[in-house]
């Protein structure tokens, strides 16, 4: 018998070492309802089907979960919402900021956030480059946002001092480590197993060259 997607994102979740509260799964499963809801009418997402959804929209949000640090995070080109709005599900003691430029994806993350009661989620239509906090994050993410390089001169300055820069990336992309900015470095790089995802994934941590000691 095939897992129920309750289950499905119960133990994908499990297996990433993220424990997820009977509400947290709930809500998780009305995101994907959301998101179908949404889909038909403005093509949100390329992948087509819920077991994908789940999978590379839902728990490879989630792989994020154990290695993030601090309340108050940034969701950098969020897309639909993702990773942003998983993983404020996923920890509700963590604030959420999520930017993006195109409206019909940020309308989409905004109605989720409401729907949900995610009141840890702040969303935002605007270019990265343009956008201006009114104080700075504890860390930023960006999954498929742009190379590396481009991440963090674009938002870097958006992070406290003390704080990380995370690309979500497949591939280990060393030609993008080789191009960062003289002022930042890749303080680390971790391997990742998500789920029935059978591709590679890394996370790759970058901060100020004046905080590696």
């Amino acid at each position: 018998m095939k897992p129920t997607e309750h289950d499905r994102l119960l133990l994908g979740a499990r297996a990433l070492g993220v424990p997820l509260t009977e509400e947290a799964n709930l809500k998780l499963v009305a995101l994907l309802d959301l998101l179908a809801k949404w889909n038909s009418v403005y093509n949100l997402t390329a992948l087509q089907t819920r077991d994908e959804w789940i999978a590379l929209h839902l728990l490879d949000s989630l792989s994020l979960a154990p290695h993030v640090q601090g309340r108050r995070w940034l969701d950098v080109g969020c897309g639909p919402g993702f990773p942003g709005l998983p993983m404020a599900i996923a920890i509700p003691q963590q604030h959420w900021t999520l930017v993006d430029s195109n409206q019909k994806k940020t309308a989409f993350a905004a109605q989720a956030a409401a729907e949900l009661g995610l009141r840890n989620v702040d969303v935002r239509q605007s270019r990265i480059e343009a956008f201006r906090p009114s104080e700075n994050f504890d860390g930023a993410v960006s999954r498929a946002f742009s190379s590396l390089a481009d991440f963090v001169r674009l938002a870097g300055h958006l992070v406290k001092t003390d704080g990380n820069l995370i690309a979500m990336k497949g591939r280990l992309p060393q030609d993008e480590l080789d191009t960062l900015p003289n002022d930042f470095r890749c303080s680390g790089v971790v391997p990742l197993r998500v789920p029935d995802v059978d591709a590679e994934r890394h996370l790759i941590f970058v901060q100020h060259v004046s905080n590696q000691g």
